[in-house]
């Protein structure tokens, strides 16, 4: 007599099926049949009309910035010019107008402007939509005189040589390097004595530069004042400048109608003359 079998047979529903009566699931929804690995399902039309509208837009974003005349370079302006005029400024621009707007290469633009024109310090230049280019410029500012013949070579606070011109500006004190003779000659050339008197005109209190007319330096451990009223003030170095700005301050306010002051060595400030 046979015995029990090992296997548990599947017992076929009513419909026939393994898993009962009208299809995989008994509900009547069909088994889910996986894609076999190594084939690709085709898109469906939505995503082809969805590619193709993507398509189409950045196409028309290109035309519209590229091949259009709705968005080119037809104007420029000018903005921050003092002593320079717009129209200098344009000119050395050499803004390539009729060019799409976004294809101007703003930074060759600030390049040549730079380079053709030393009294700008800086420029930004930027796009005025749909039809400008922006250029903001900042002027260099001259805070010392240098006399070269009969005109006048102008330096700004960092030291830099930017422009000559014919007429002095107003208010802006002369600079007499006069150190042919001095000892301090070999070490420190003429451009770096340069340097170290715009440093003492930035550390003078905003009184004294207010009257500045003259500065004098023979060498790098002499420098000097002359101010209105025919005031006279050595400073010597151009270090420890505060400390001599303070002390400047002190004999200025101590005695007012003073005509010389010492204050190269700040600890130990002098005044003579009335």
């Amino acid at each position: 007599m046979a015995g029990p079998t090992t296997a548990k047979r599947s017992t076929p529903g009513p419909s026939g099926g393994p898993d009962g009566p009208n299809g995989a699931d008994g509900k009547g929804r069909p088994s889910r049949v996986d894609t076999p690995p190594g084939r690709f399902r085709r898109p469906g039309p939505r995503f082809l009309l969805i590619a193709l509208a993507a398509l189409l837009l950045v196409a028309g974003v290109l035309w519209l910035l590229y091949g259009s005349s709705w968005l080119r370079a037809e104007h420029v302006e000018t903005t921050g010019t003092d002593v320079l005029t717009p129209a200098e400024v344009e000119a050395a621009a050499k803004v390539p107008i009729g060019e799409p707007l976004v294809s101007v290469d703003t930074d060759a633009v600030e390049a040549r402007l730079v380079r053709a024109l030393p009294r700008i310090d800086s420029v930004e230049v930027g796009r005025a939509w749909p039809h400008g280019i922006e250029l903001v410029v900042i002027e260099r500012k001259p805070v010392l005189l240098l006399e070269k013949g009969e005109k006048f070579v102008e330096v700004d606070a960092d030291g830099v040589r930017f422009a000559t011109v014919v007429k002095a500006p107003k208010d802006v004190p002369l600079l007499r390097l006069e150190v042919d003779r001095s000892p301090s000659l070999k070490r420190f050339g003429p451009d770096r004595l340069l340097a170290e008197a715009v440093r003492v005109q930035g550390d003078l209190p905003p009184k004294v530069t207010a009257d500045l007319k003259s500065m004098k330096v023979v060498s790098y451990d002499y420098i000097s004042l002359k101010l209105s009223g025919n005031r006279t003030v050595v400073w010597g170095s151009s270090e420890a400048g505060e400390a001599k700005a303070r002390a400047l301050e002190a004999l200025m306010k101590a005695a007012p109608k003073a005509g010389y002051f010492d204050v190269s060595a700040p600890s130990a400030p002098a005044t003579s003359g009335s």
